[in-house]
């Protein structure tokens, strides 16, 4: 089974790259390429009125599909922004501060830097539960959501620098007793990774991730589900949160709507929302799921550890589930890169870990091709 061939645009502009960085930018499926053209064939077929169809179809279109990918009753509760820290800011802006936080030593920049900028400002007071040792992180941090007293509770579904998947959010997410707390799941390295069922807990957390990683879409086009009832009116708000209005003008108070639209934010560039319908769409009609995106990379994972001899400490260690992604802790891990880089072979490195991606656009050649450069670095 390869799927290699879907992505021939991407391959022959430049042929000789190993590409094995899923964890950031994947390589981009030939559909996407022909959506982009859409995006700008309907801009200047319609001008203005392009709108009309972005809202009218394309949306509707895109958020159906992730409703069936996720599992959600109903695709309304979703909207779209560039980039997942607008959506971030919206959410925090529906509390009072001091905002008492409780997450993890382990999210991503996004998350971890604007977090430590409130703390500094004192808007927020963060309780960071640390990732490791992982095989106890679910009970440290059910523990930790059992205290009450916290506003918001941040978690990455998939660790993004190890790629350890915390199992069963639906059980820790039930320890949150104080139904007045948001809680926000980052989804960002488990989208279209690995299958995602939200149907239990959608009318209760925030769901956020994007189309630049395993989505396959490019940047620009992230998307957040919000549970009935929860942020109702966000303080940081963007004119399209209120679109309905345009004609009508705002009234004496400021109007939401009850549905996802109610997070949205100002003028946006709707071409990666054309890519990720239309990659969502080619993988549905060829019956690629995330399950069986999960099951491949699983496979192509197993057959590169068992070639290879990688130094430092694999993350997480073995027995444990992990994203499309692997881990290795090791010194080496920024002189490794770039030996590897200086080969045409795209990794990616955080600090001191190592992490190599796999996604269906690789085959079992790839991997030996791979593993037989890497003999060549170490």
């Amino acid at each position: 089974m390869t799927f290699k061939k879907g992505f021939s645009r991407f391959f022959s502009a430049n042929p000789d790259r190993l590409h094995f960085a899923a964890h950031s930018h994947h390589p981009w499926p030939d559909v996407s390429f022909e959506a982009h053209n859409r995006a700008w064939i309907d801009a200047a077929r319609l001008a203005d009125d392009k709108w009309a169809k972005v809202f009218g179809e394309l949306i509707p279109a895109a958020q159906e599909r992730l409703a069936e990918t996720l599992n959600l009753s109903d695709g309304d509760s979703i909207t779209f922004s560039p980039n997942t820290h607008d959506f971030l800011l919206r959410i925090f802006s529906c509390l009072s501060p001091p905002v008492r936080i409780l997450s993890t030593d382990a999210e991503f920049h996004s998350f971890t830097r604007q977090s430590i900028r409130w703390e500094e400002a004192g808007l927020a007071v963060v309780e960071r539960v640390p990732a490791e040792p992982f095989e106890t992180f679910p009970e440290r941090f059910t523990e930790a959501l059992r205290r009450e007293g916290h506003h918001l509770v941040y978690l990455s579904h998939v660790f993004f620098d190890s790629g350890y998947v915390v199992p069963d959010l639906d059980r820790i997410m039930s320890a949150v007793s104080d139904q007045n707390t948001l809680i926000v799941v980052d989804g960002y390295h488990s989208f279209m990774a690995r299958p995602v069922d939200l149907g239990a807990i959608q009318d209760r957390v925030f769901y956020l991730a994007g189309g630049y990683k395993y989505a396959m879409s490019g940047e620009g086009v992230c998307f957040l589900h919000s549970p009935p009832g929860y942020g109702p009116r966000p303080v940081n708000t963007g004119w399209y949160a209120g679109f309905g209005q345009l004609e009508s003008g705002p009234g004496s108070q400021v109007g939401y709507s009850n549905d996802g639209s109610r997070f949205s934010g100002a003028t946006f560039d709707p071409s990666g929302i054309y890519r990720m319908e239309a990659v969502l769409r080619w993988l549905a009609d060829t019956g690629v799921t995330p399950a069986l995106i999960s099951e491949y990379v699983g496979e192509l994972q197993r057959l590169f550890l068992e070639k290879s001899d990688m130094p430092g400490r694999l993350l997480p260690p073995i027995g444990l589930e992990r994203g499309n992604f692997l881990t290795f802790e090791t010194p080496d891990a920024a002189d490794i890169y770039k030996k590897l880089h200086s080969l045409n072979v795209v990794t990616d490195y955080r600090r001191d870990r190592l992490r190599i991606g796999f996604g269906i656009y690789q085959d079992s050649e790839d991997v030996e091709r791979l593993v037989s450069i890497m003999s060549r670095v170490l």
